[in-house]
């Protein structure tokens, strides 16, 4: 039997401060170009928490809008913001950067974090209010140390300073004095992919109701790779982050393949439970600094927030088949091998429509295509388009080639079987994965019977290979629950027949044997 998704977990962290000091587009731009107009200005565009929480993309991720809801909210969404935005959503919260900061310490093993006292007595509190944060991670917060400590580490010693509300309240300190891949921007950047993981982690687990000793296996696909001088990817960001979140039974392992990788470690997943390996395995990723204000250029430019202020982390529970739950279709896979070629009719080709032919359906008979699901709010001032719509329209005009739709419904193909982006864009945030709550909840309540999830990724990034890449699963109803619907659909039928047959039978006797007589 097929496996199924027991439940999601989807985490926003705002992280303002670190988008200077760890997205790659402003420490780039501090090497570069350090009198840059882009460097003056881009502080003045950084959002609030209330901002960040009330705009509407962000609220879709954790689950109190829908896609469908998000598609009409006028845009741009930035100058349309809901009002009494909550923190906490069906799927996950958005975290405050302070209190993110205190999880980060709580995620480090090695003494690397260290944050002021006063700081962390002023924000404990509220950290402890976090309904998924336990008394056992609270006790691994240390007091904090005094101010000439953190002024002393990170004027003089290398450390990454850590900053909450304008203020320095912290660092993180290299944990190697020559090693490149132990250097303090590495270990913020590992931390706080671990930290925005481990909170994922716990809300899905809060979501799906299982107990965390029954989560057997975890795969971590992010996109950072955690090692030193001698194994620089040897990992594991699975064990460490399952350690945090006291998943005791758990063991595990990195899955790395850029954008796709999600994708590739639920099809994993699905085959490890669906083997009988592992009952539970849950799929998890924290989010990457480095892409923090990645387009904050052309944000900056067009006189827009910078949008890319939050770390995403996502967490999907993978089980064995409960007769309810949506199956993950391990014999409906879709796959981008090396001979594929790259160009885009190739890739949906190899992606969308094998699979679906090889099991006896229609690019038509998929309700929702699930694949980058980057907000168009974030990429399209950056020249980039509306990729989710791009990908839709591909779709869209191979179903024409196919002769599955015809020409003139092209132009409804994306509406009627695609999604408005929310998902931050860090590459693997986007893929697929951020519609698998959505998908669940719809499948289950029989508004939609198939998605199909979507991961590309770009193996060429690596300058190992200029392959492509990507994989595709596809998601469907229960077929416990389908053929309990079916059976119970007809009984219903035969006692209605039962029931009409006995009343025609009294007619009979009652009035027509006068008749025969």
């Amino acid at each position: 039997m097929n496996s199924v998704v027991k439940g999601t977990g989807y985490v926003l962290a705002h992280v303002p401060s670190l988008v200077g000091t760890a997205g790659t587009t402003q420490t780039t731009e501090r090497v570069v170009n350090p009198d840059s107009e882009y460097l003056r200005e881009f502080a003045g565009h950084l959002r609030s928490y209330a901002d960040a929480a009330a705009y509407a993309p962000n609220q879709v991720y954790i689950g109190n809008l829908t896609p469908g809801e998000l598609a009409e909210i006028p845009q741009p969404w930035y100058e349309h913001p809901l009002a009494d935005a909550p923190r906490q959503g069906r799927f996950g919260e958005i975290m405050p950067e302070d209190e993110f900061l205190l999880l980060m310490q709580i995620c480090d093993s090695f003494d690397l974090v260290r944050l002021e006292r006063g700081f962390v007595e002023r924000t404990r509190p509220a950290l402890a209010a976090d309904p998924v944060v336990t008394p056992g991670m609270l006790a691994l917060l240390k007091e904090g140390v005094d101010a000439a400590d953190v002024a002393h580490f990170v004027g003089e010693e290398h450390a990454e300073p850590l900053r909450a509300g304008g203020e320095t309240v912290g660092y993180v300190r290299r944990a190697h004095d020559v090693d490149a891949n132990l250097a303090a921007h590495v270990m913020l950047e590992n931390i706080a992919c671990k930290a925005s993981d481990v909170l994922a982690i716990l809300h899905c687990i809060r979501v799906s109701g299982v107990d965390k000793d029954d989560v057997d296996y975890i795969l971590d696909c992010s996109e950072e790779a955690c090692g030193d001088m001698n194994q620089r990817g040897g990992g594991n960001f699975a064990k460490a982050a399952a350690e945090i979140a006291g998943l005791g039974g758990a063991t595990g392992c990195d899955v790395r393949a850029f954008c796709a990788a999600p994708a590739h470690a639920l099809i994993e997943a699905a085959s490890l439970v669906k083997a009988g390996t592992f009952r539970s395995v849950l799929v998890s990723a924290g989010g990457c600094t480095a892409k923090l204000g990645m387009n904050g250029r052309d944000h900056v430019r067009k006189g827009m927030p910078i949008l890319e202020d939050v770390l995403g982390g996502f967490a999907v529970l993978v089980s064995g088949n409960d007769g309810v739950s949506p199956e993950l279709d391990t014999g409906i896979v879709g796959r981008h091998t090396v001979s594929t070629g790259s160009s885009p009719q190739a890739v949906i080709t190899a992606l969308v429509a094998k699979p679906l032919e090889k099991a006896g359906l229609r690019i038509t008979d998929v309700d929702r295509f699930a694949p980058e699901l980057q907000n168009p709010e974030i990429t399209k001032p950056a020249g980039a388009g509306d990729i989710p719509l791009a990908n839709y329209k591909l779709i869209g005009a191979l179903a024409v080639m196919r002769g599955e739709i015809a020409r003139g419904e092209l132009a409804a193909f994306p509406q009627a079987h695609g999604l408005t982006g929310w998902a931050p864009t860090q590459g693997h945030i986007p893929s697929g994965v951020p519609y698998l709550g959505f998908a669940r909840e719809d499948i289950m309540a029989g508004k939609m019977k198939r998605a199909m999830i979507i991961g590309k990724g770009s193996l060429f990034l690596g300058r190992l290979t200029s392959l492509f890449d990507g994989v595709s699963i596809l998601m469907h109803e229960n077929g416990g629950a389908a053929e309990r619907a079916e059976e119970t659909g007809d009984a219903r039928v035969r006692a209605l027949i039962a029931e009409a047959m006995g009343e025609l039978a009294k007619t009979l006797l009652a009035g027509g044997g006068e008749g025969h007589e």
